[in-house]
């Protein structure tokens, strides 16, 4: 899974708990978009979260 180049955000990982509490490995991926961002003056592709795109930190092309 990509990462965010703006923030660092990943994927996450922890256990999934049954009913019966049975516990198993599981992945929470975070919300990457790969997009086309404004970089020094020109445009670049890059993996932005969601969250980053939304808050402003990146400006798109």
């Amino acid at each position: 899974m990509a990462k965010c180049d703006i923030c660092g955000k990943g994927a996450h990982f922890g256990n999934s708990v049954s009913h019966s509490h049975r516990r198993s490995n599981r992945i929470w991926n975070s919300n990457v978009q790969r997009v086309k961002c404004k970089v020094n003056g020109g445009n670049r592709r890059m993996h932005v979260c969601t969250a980053c795109l939304r808050s402003g930190r990146v400006e798109r092309a």
